[in-house]
Parts: C-alpha cells; sequence; structure tokens
C-alpha cells in the first residue's frame, strides 16, 4: 500500500531541493563573461552544461507539481494513461511517474 504522506513529505522535499537548485544555475548563468576569449569558450561550454542542468530540472519540477496535483485530487498512483495502478516500487523509484511501467515502456519505445 502506498504511504501517500510519505510520498507527498518527498516530493515536497524534492521540489524545494530542485528549486533552489535552479536558482544556482540561474546565479551561474547571469555571471559575466570573461574577456579571455579562451575563457569564454569555456564559459559558453559550462554554460550550455548548466541550461541542459535546469532544462532537466523544470521538467522533473513540473512532474512533481503534477504528482502533487494527483495526490490533491486523489489520482496519486493512478496511470493516466491506461487507468490501472502504478507499482509500489516504480513510486519509490520515480515519485512522480504518472505512468505505469507498461505505458513508459510503450511511449518511450
Amino acid at each position: 500500500m502506498i504511504d501517500i504522506d510519505k510520498q507527498k513529505a518527498r516530493l515536497v522535499a524534492r521540489k524545494a531541493e530542485l528549486r533552489g537548485r535552479l536558482v544556482r544555475i540561474e546565479d551561474e548563468l547571469d555571471e559575466p563573461v570573461s574577456a579571455d576569449s579562451d575563457e569564454r569558450a569555456v564559459e559558453r561550454q559550462d554554460d550550455e552544461v548548466l541550461e541542459a542542468m535546469g532544462e532537466a530540472g523544470l521538467a522533473e519540477l513540473r512532474g512533481i507539481e503534477a504528482a502533487l496535483d494527483r495526490i490533491a485530487h486523489g489520482r496519486y498512483g493512478t496511470c493516466a494513461r491506461c487507468g490501472e495502478d502504478i507499482a509500489e516500487a516504480r513510486l519509490e523509484a520515480v515519485p512522480h511517474a504518472a505512468l505505469c511501467q507498461a505505458c513508459h515502456a510503450e511511449i518511450n519505445a
């Protein structure tokens, strides 16, 4: 049986962690660029990595917010595609999962 309160606490904690990380990424991206062309090239590469991390963080944050909405509306743990229960082990591994393993595999095949 899924412990909804535990999952909600995990999601809220991860949401706070991600928001903090995204603020730090944004701060780093806002730092002034170096006048040295070699340093600028390295900074540009670093910025690309930070941007990718930021995009991944935003995607996870959206998933977490959707999961918290599902909790609020009593739909947490139910696959958004087929309506079957999402396995507890899957929710332990990915607390913001919206799809059961079978539907997730079908979509990502």
